[in-house]
This record gives C-alpha cells, sequence and structure tokens, in this order.
C-alpha cells in the first residue's frame, strides 16, 4: 500500500511540475514566438485561433480552464476582455503584457526577446535553449528583412505615396513607401473622414491604397476607388490568408502582395 500511495503522490507532483510550465497566450503571434522559443521546455497554448483578431474574439469555458491552469499568461493589451478574465479566474499565473507590433522584422525580433527574457526568468532551468533558440530565429527573421529590402529596392518601391490602415503603417514604411495619410478603425469613421481622405490621397497622387484584413477592408475599397488608387490588403495574423502559417510566411506574403500591386505602375512617371 505504501508503495502504491508513494506512485500516487510522485504522479501528482509530476503533474503539478508540467503544469507549472504551460504558457497561455492571448494569440497566434505569441504562441508562436513561445513555441519556437520554449520547444520541449514548455507548454503552449494560444486561446485565440490563428487569423482572429484579438478585439473581437469571444472567450469559451476552454480558455477559462487553461488560464486557470497557467504559470506564465502572455498578451499584448489589445483584448479589451483581458483585465475582466484575469480578475474573474484569480488565476496565479504570471501575466505579463508585451504591447507594441510585430509586422516588421526588427519588431518580431524585440517580442522574440521579450519572450525569451519572461521565459528565462519564470523558467531558469531551461534558460540557455530560450537563448539558443531565440538567437535562431532572429537570424532567419535577418535573412527575411535582408531579402525583403533587397526586392523593394530593385522594384522601386521607395517614395511610392499610399493612403494606409494605420495599423499596417510601421510595415508599409519599413519597406519603403511613403505614408501620405493614414484612418483608423473602420467602425469609427465617418464619411467626411473618407471625403477628408480622397483629398488628401488626390492631392499626394496616392497609388496605393492598403487596408489590414482584420480591422475590415470596406471603408479602404471604398476609399482606393475614389482615388483611383489599386486596393492592397493586408494581414497582421498568420494563418488569415493562404500560405500564411507562421510571421515569416506573413510578412513575405504581405510584401509580396504590396511588389504585387505596384508592378503596373510607372515608376519612372
Amino acid at each position: 500500500m505504501r508503495r502504491v500511495a508513494a506512485c500516487g503522490v510522485l504522479v501528482l507532483l509530476v503533474g503539478v511540475a508540467v503544469a507549472a510550465q504551460t504558457v497561455v497566450t492571448t494569440h497566434a503571434v505569441l504562441g508562436e514566438f513561445a513555441r519556437i522559443v520554449g520547444e520541449e521546455a514548455i507548454t503552449v497554448i494560444s486561446i485565440i485561433p490563428s487569423g482572429f483578431c484579438p478585439s473581437h474574439y469571444d472567450l469559451s469555458p476552454s480558455d477559462l480552464a487553461a488560464v486557470m491552469d497557467a504559470a506564465v499568461i502572455l498578451y499584448s493589451g489589445i483584448e479589451p476582455w483581458m483585465d475582466t478574465l484575469l480578475d474573474a479566474v484569480g488565476t496565479d499565473a504570471v501575466a505579463v503584457q508585451l504591447p507594441g507590433p510585430w509586422n516588421t522584422p526588427a519588431a518580431a525580433k524585440l517580442k522574440v526577446c521579450e519572450i525569451r527574457d519572461v521565459l528565462a526568468e519564470q523558467f531558469p532551468a531551461s534558460a540557455d535553449g530560450f537563448r539558443i533558440r531565440a538567437d535562431a530565429y532572429i537570424e532567419e527573421l535577418d535573412a527575411l528583412a535582408e531579402l525583403l529590402k533587397s526586392t523593394a529596392a530593385a522594384v522601386g518601391a521607395a517614395g511610392i505615396p499610399v493612403v494606409c490602415m494605420e495599423w499596417q503603417v510601421g510595415f508599409v514604411t519599413w519597406m519603403g513607401f511613403e505614408v501620405v495619410a493614414s484612418y483608423g478603425i473602420p467602425e469609427s469613421l465617418s464619411l467626411r473622414d473618407l471625403v477628408d481622405l480622397t483629398a488628401q490621397g488626390r492631392a499626394a497622387g496616392a497609388q496605393l491604397v492598403i487596408d489590414n484584413l482584420q480591422s475590415g477592408i470596406d471603408f479602404g475599397a471604398k476609399l482606393a476607388r475614389e482615388i483611383n488608387a489599386v486596393h492592397v490588403v493586408l494581414s497582421n495574423f498568420p494563418g488569415a490568408m493562404p500560405g500564411t502559417a507562421t510571421v515569416l510566411d506573413l510578412l513575405d506574403r504581405n510584401a509580396a502582395s504590396l511588389f504585387s500591386a505596384i508592378e503596373p505602375i510607372d515608376l519612372g512617371g
């Protein structure tokens, strides 16, 4: 009986150890980075399915259970329900907010480094592995950044005037385009905004209107028609468009969408 009891205690302790290394992320980007850095040292659960925008997500009972069992919770601060969720669950998990974008290679590198540091602090026995895997992934981001920059230069993206949804301004600017006007979430915009943006776009000779998929694209499509510009839709989350299973795929696809859109433009005109 004592041997059986001892085995039961051992199983219980192992279960606690495994649960203590569960990392819950609110969305797919943080989840992807945590899996890359953590690998087998942690178990990662992402609440929001790939491709979904955090601000429009409806929580499920399984999400509550995941948060209750977490040792670490990573979120961006764009989840309006996060504070309410943490208060309702009453979890003892370490909740870390990692604000800011991730949709350029430099921004993605920063997020990877932040996650590496959080994991190293919470699970110090695995810190060396976290660092090695973060460094390897950063090399991949750097290689992609070099490729995208060189391609942008080759196709003459620098200085092409565009109007852009504000959540894509960082990436579009990084690619070399000139953002002559930007706009916010479509549901917050009025007909007056459309008129003003049309005037700004026409005056600057905007060639593209660049939208963000997760915030809605109808306003941008209408604006592009008014300006007589090409309408381009980019995404901030992997999985929402074909061929964007990872963040690296997403950055590559967003760049390719921009390159394709400027092919018909007479860059020497």
